[in-house]
């Protein structure tokens, strides 16, 4: 018979907490426990994975490998207890919940999935922010936001509970054209855009001209210039509209490089109306083919 190890969830609350806290003393003032008694539960976490999970660096908590591939078993466990204690206790959904959404990226979709999910539970107040990705995470690590979606680089981002890869798509209006010996006039969002990053590194490496022929911070702008034929520009499919045409290596341009983008949130903070929305947006990202196992992931990346 195989030898089960049970990790319970105290534990592993009490891991998480310490992660995304970044201290021995915060999670243990969340959490009711002293900072003893917070030290012996990872030991005693440690005991069951058989290696350390977290290490001291200086002055800063770091994880171990071990450590990284637990913490996203961690938070998958963490996230179906607490919905299933909120549902069996009758917990009431309410609140305010502030959620971070990128300025580039398929905030339409998004809007959708987490304002159907508001519909649902008048009680919930929901405030939406658009900002660029790294000014989004910032306002997550200083609490001024509960949970948020950004474009990272990496699969083991703080704070980071799913990721999925999109490819951008060249897209122009459907009456169009453009010949690629020639300057292509772009549609971009500002410097710091990953889309337009992306757009510039695809033209150069391919060597063909192009100039910036709009620029503005709005998806609906950007949106607005494609369908008006001032320019092409990257989207997802969610942002393509009606008006528009993919273009592709038969019209002559050339591939956009994949994109990582994440759902954030710190368990620790998040309360159970945030925790339903976040089963919530990963159901409906599921449902929509492009949310990713960050358990796989990351095994796939040990193993590079």
């Amino acid at each position: 018979m195989r030898n089960i190890v049970n990790f319970q969830t105290d534990l592993l609350r009490t891991f998480v907490s310490v992660i995304d806290l970044g201290a021995f003393t915060k999670a243990g003032e969340l959490l009711g426990r002293t900072q003893p008694a917070i030290s012996l539960q990872i030991r005693r976490l440690e005991e069951l994975v058989g290696a350390p999970v977290i290490k001291q660096v200086g002055r800063s908590l770091m994880l171990t490998g071990e450590g990284e591939m637990l913490l996203s078993y961690a938070r998958e466990i963490l996230r179906l207890n607490d919905e299933a204690a909120s549902y069996f206790n009758r917990a009431k959904i309410s609140g305010v919940l502030r959620v971070g959404l990128p300025n580039d990226y398929a905030v339409a979709f998004l809007q959708g999935v987490i304002t159907e999910y508001t519909r649902q539970h008048s009680e919930i107040s929901l405030e939406i922010y658009c900002g660029w990705s790294a000014e989004i995470l910032d306002r997550l690590r200083a609490d001024e936001l509960d949970l948020a979606i950004a474009m990272v680089n990496s699969e083991r981002a703080q704070y980071l509970s799913r990721s999925w890869i999109e490819r951008p798509i060249w897209a122009a209006a459907e009456s169009a054209r453009f010949d690629p010996s020639s300057s292509v006039p772009l549609a971009a969002h500002p410097e710091g855009c990953a889309y337009r990053a992306r757009m510039i590194q695809a033209l150069d490496v391919a060597q063909m001209r192009w100039r910036v022929a709009y620029t503005g911070p709005g998806i609906a702008g950007l949106q607005n210039a494609v369908v008006n034929g001032l320019g092409v520009s990257a989207l997802t499919r969610y942002t393509m509209l009606p008006g528009m045409r993919a273009l592709d290596e038969a019209d002559g341009f050339p591939p956009l490089a994949e994109i990582r983008v994440g759902l954030f949130y710190k368990h620790p903070r998040l309360s159970d109306a945030g925790i339903r929305l976040v089963n919530h947006i990963i159901a409906r990202l599921d449902e929509a083919g492009v949310s990713g196992d960050p358990v796989r992931s990351h095994a796939e990346l040990d193993r590079q």
